[in-house]
């Protein structure tokens, strides 16, 4: 009898998703990315750590204080070390590469010790009519205690020589600078000599502190910036109502606990040290960054600079050829099932469906989950309008979609306004399943039939990131995948037990017990000698036990490739331990979204199956969320999806990544085939 295999060691969470950053920030030092497009890139990175240090860093601070944390708090250590780094190599791409290349393509950042008398004169109009009445600034005594600072705004510590105008020394002053104003402000085309001009905003408040202080000089300041926890906190059992109390969260959601204090590099160390006294954070919390300290901002500087050229190639989505323009939706999913794959296929007709779907008289009822929509959304004004004409609309809301909850809470009140009846999932359960149901009266007057269409999404119901991630969708009036997803509907309304389901799998119900029971049938085929292969592409691979299955299935002899985007905690290529298994990341053009779970056990097609999903595998999404699966029976569209979706990003050697046993990755190549660049000319060439 063999000794038994060794327990493999799982990685960190937190440092894979700075690795995962890292991969991001490398596309940046690509010569075949765009210029403007590297500085995306960069501000990419910065919105992902803010969400790393507002949402993963606070639970694993949080966890840390807890007794017997030792281990952990050694752990925090190495990914602060790691965050300082990565936020190191950020600026320095910024500084170094990114902001010279800008430069020689005519488009400036003028600091103030570069700009001309006309320009400084330009500056100081702006900032007296524009800045200037906008600005309090607020001297710090025991009746002017430090201001409430909210999370990620922009301010200045400034310390003062001299006295105050009551003949007192407080020495400190702090300058809050409002969301309303532009972080970068375009100078005019006269001032700018041939070239896009810009100046931001911290320059321009830096360039005139002196002028808020009448009387006394500045010896020193610097802008800052403070990250917080930004959890709603809202007891899930004893609340009452939930919308009405995240409605009361979201005013304090900006004021949460400390997490990060970034500070400008020339930040005197007693100005650093009183901040991080005020805000109660040790030394390894301070991030002195070389440029401004919230680079997410320049995403402005993007959108208004005017250089086609240094973008990508506009794409323009394909129409699906399977679905004739002309033809109704609900004539052609009779035919069979529609597949959508986005954004190399336009999201235009997820909203033609709903579109027709409220001009049809004929049509009774619709039924649609809310995660991510947006601010502005066609397809929210589409059910607002199906209301208008009668049809019984139902709306799951998800009102703890982090970062959207206003925007949701605000269609949710228009659309009960109206008469729409809106349902709020279940408590303690975000519903992430992404799921809109159409209830059609047909067959004759005499013998009427109600038949259900239906689509179902790995992505969300919103067209602007419809164009930016990866997605597979899927339209389908099959009677047991529709009549499935009535019932999820009706559970997540009346919170009743309902029947098994046909064809979805649900979690927190079967999703997890489902997938494992996949993973051990292909880890048994392997055993018995059979054909044994697992395909995943997901964001993020975290779930303990589907990790431990999955090893178990490699040991067995299964051969396993993991497409992991984000997180994966499980190291793969380990000699003995996880050979068999490999794991890449792909990082390109568009954001890889698309979740598909494809499992062989033998040989023929009925020995395998391929899901869509729109879980990760992450405990968070198989247990604390409400969320969907569902399998592609049709062969040809099966075909598809491995053609398309998987086959092409096993063998990119362009975008993809490798990664190692310790969980770095390294990049396959640079001047190979991107899976992504080859979709979107297949999909042009189609048409």
């Amino acid at each position: 009898m063999s000794p038994p295999t060794p327990a493999v060691a799982l990685l960190n969470r937190e440092m894979a998703i700075l690795e995962f950053n890292r991969r991001v920030l490398a596309q940046v030092r690509r010569p075949d990315v765009p210029l403007l497009e590297r500085l995306r890139y960069i501000c990419i990175v910065s919105s992902n750590m803010d969400e790393f240090f507002e949402v993963r860093l606070a639970d694993y601070i949080e966890d840390a204080r807890l007794p017997g944390a030792g281990a952990l708090d050694a752990d925090l250590e190495t990914v602060a070390r790691a965050a300082h780094a990565l936020v190191d190599d950020q600026y320095k791409a910024f500084n170094d590469e990114v902001m010279p290349d800008l430069r020689r393509a005519g488009i400036v950042v003028i600091s103030h010790a570069e700009r001309d008398k006309a320009q400084r004169r330009w500056v100081d109009e702006f900032f007296q009519s524009q800045v200037r009445p906008l600005l309090v600034p607020v001297g710090l005594d025991p009746s002017h205690p430090f201001p409430q600072v909210a999370n990620k705004s922009l301010n200045f510590i400034v310390r003062l020589d001299g006295k105050d105008a009551f003949g007192r020394e407080n020495t400190i002053s702090i300058v809050r600078v409002p969301r309303v104003l532009p972080r970068v402000i375009q100078l005019p085309a006269r001032l700018s000599d041939g070239k896009q001009a810009f100046v931001l905003l911290t320059s321009v408040v830096r360039a005139h502190l002196a002028e808020l202080f009448q009387g006394r000089r500045v010896e020193a300041f610097s802008q800052f910036r403070l990250t917080r926890d930004s959890e709603l906190a809202v007891d899930d059992e004893e609340v009452k109502n939930l919308r009405h109390a995240l409605r009361s969260g979201l005013t304090t959601r900006h004021f949460g606990q400390a997490i990060r204090l970034e500070v400008g590099q020339s930040c005197p160390r007693e100005l650093s040290d009183f901040l991080l006294r005020q805000f109660a954070l040790p030394q390894a919390a301070l991030y002195a960054v070389n440029g401004p300290v919230n680079l997410v901002r320049l995403n402005a500087l993007i959108d208004a600079a005017k250089a086609p050229a240094l973008h990508f190639p506009p794409y323009a989505p394909s129409w699906p050829a399977a679905w004739p323009r002309a033809q109704s939706i609900f004539e052609r999913l009779k035919q069979g099932d529609l597949l959508l794959h986005h954004p190399f296929e336009s999201f235009d007709p997820v909203v033609q469906f709903l579109r027709e779907a409220v001009h049809d008289p004929n049509v009774l009822a619709i039924k649609q989950t809310i995660y991510r929509t947006g601010g502005e959304s066609p397809l929210m004004d589409l059910l607002l309008e199906a209301v208008r004409r009668g049809k019984e609309v139902m709306c799951v809301v998800e009102l703890k979609a982090r970062f959207d909850e206003e925007a949701n809470i605000n269609w949710a009140e228009r659309l009960e306004a109206i008469g729409a009846q809106v349902v709020y999932g279940v408590v303690g359960l975000k519903t992430h399943a992404k799921l809109l149901l159409v209830m059609r009266r047909e067959g004759t007057p005499k013998r009427p039939v109600l038949r259900r269409y239906l689509h179902l999404s790995t992505g969300n119901y919103n067209p602007k990131t419809a164009r930016l991630y990866t997605d597979l969708s899927m339209l389908s009036a099959d009677p047991k995948l529709t009549a499935d997803a009535a019932s999820v509907f009706q559970q997540l309304g009346s919170l009743g037990k309902t029947r098994p389901l046909h064809r979805l799998l649900q979690a927190p119900f079967t999703l997890h017990s489902a997938m494992l029971g996949r993973v051990k049938q292909v880890a048994q085929a392997a055993r018995n000698g059979r054909r044994a292969r697992i395909v995943l592409k997901i964001n993020a691979l975290t779930d303990v036990a589907l990790i431990r299955a999955l090893i178990d299935a490699g040991q067995a002899g299964a051969e396993i490739d993991l497409i992991v985007r984000g997180a994966c905690l499980l190291p793969s290529g380990l000699p003995g331990l996880t050979e068999r298994i490999r794991v890449r990341s792909v990082v390109g053009r568009f954001l890889e979204h698309t979740r598909i779970l494809y499992f062989c056990w033998g040989a023929g097609a009925h020995n395998e199956a391929l899901y869509l999903t729109s879980a990760d595998w992450m405990s968070r999404n198989m247990f604390r969320r409400i969320e969907v699966a569902w399998p592609v029976r049709d062969a040809a569209l099966r075909q598809r999806v491995i053609d398309e979706c998987l086959i092409p990003y096993l063998f990119d050697t362009k975008d993809a990544w490798l990664q190692q046993g310790d969980g770095s990755y390294l990049a396959v190549g640079a001047d190979g085939v991107s899976a992504q660049q080859a979709l979107m000319e297949r999909m042009q060439a189609s048409r």
